[in-house]
């Protein structure tokens, strides 16, 4: 998996920071270009005053974008490249970036209203999860207050399926260049009081599950150390907090297999593991 350059979209807010923190660990860990930007809204779409005065409003966004990148650049350091960009969405622009700057990737922190450890999928987000031609990562709110030193790990949440399978491939890639174990998970949902004949049927589930993840993990073991684990539970939700979860976890699910090819998009399991995900999540674009 190609991982030379990180984006990210920086607000002075606390989920800009987030995305930042996070991005700037992942660039360093993976030894690749960090560029941080700040998505501007056009002059001449601005509202009421501004459009009787446009060049004072242009004066006052290239203040605003200065004074982003500044404390940007505070968060950062020297090794990341500082740009403002011109849209009407930040996550259209974010996606418009991706492609001029090449980018492998683009990391943003969760809309608020997230409790704190959690992920809040919000306006720029959504525009990133369904449109983006790169992977999109997403830091639960709080994550710049104290982010790990190191990634520990990264968790593949897998399900049978061709888009699955390529993301077990591009994680074990990114895994080995991370120097980092990589983990196959599947989530098993259970009623709350099943009878007998649900019982013998996840009896069965859970063989299937088990054989597919060995199956999955299977040619990786030797440059990654794979492990696999089945998780339980009546949700997605209870079925995560069953499993172990380090500090350093992040946790990878490929696109929906309808989906639009080289994109990113959102499918149901893919979206609840994102909002119950106590750690990062990455949503990888669905490759042919």
């Amino acid at each position: 998996m190609k991982f030379d350059n990180v984006l990210t979209g920086f607000l002075p807010l606390p989920q800009g920071r987030d995305g930042l923190a996070l991005a700037v660990l992942l660039a360093r860990q993976a030894g690749a270009r960090l560029t941080v930007a700040t998505v501007q809204p056009p002059a001449w779409g601005a509202p009421g005053p501004a459009r009787a005065d446009a060049s004072a409003w242009a004066a006052y966004l290239e203040e605003q974008a200065v004074d982003t990148l500044a404390q940007a650049h505070e968060l950062a350091g020297e090794d990341a490249d500082f740009i403002t960009h011109t849209h009407k969405g930040s996550g259209r622009g974010l996606v418009e970036l991706a492609r001029k700057r090449g980018s492998d990737a683009v990391v943003i922190g969760s809309a608020p209203g997230a409790r704190v450890g959690r992920i809040a999928v919000g306006s720029t987000a959504d525009q990133l999860l369904h449109a983006s031609p790169v992977p999109v990562v997403l830091a639960p709110r709080g994550y710049a207050d104290n982010p790990p030193a190191t990634l520990d790990r990264l968790t593949v949440a897998y399900r049978r399926g061709p888009c699955a399978d390529a993301a077990v491939k591009r994680a074990a890639e990114l895994a080995g260049r991370m120097d980092l174990p990589l983990r196959l998970v599947t989530l098993l949902l259970s009623s709350a009081r099943p009878v007998k004949v649900e019982l013998d049927m996840l009896a069965r589930l859970r063989d299937q599950a088990a054989a597919d993840l060995n199956a999955a993990a299977r040619g990786h073991r030797r440059r990654t150390g794979v492990e696999v684990e089945l998780l339980e539970g009546r949700s997605v939700a209870a079925a995560l907090a069953s499993g172990q979860w380090l500090a350093g976890d992040f946790i990878i699910c490929a696109s929906s297999d309808s989906g639009p090819l080289r994109r990113v998009f959102l499918g149901d399991t893919s979206i609840k593991i994102v909002r119950a995900a106590t750690c990062p999540v990455m949503i990888l674009t669905r490759t042919p």
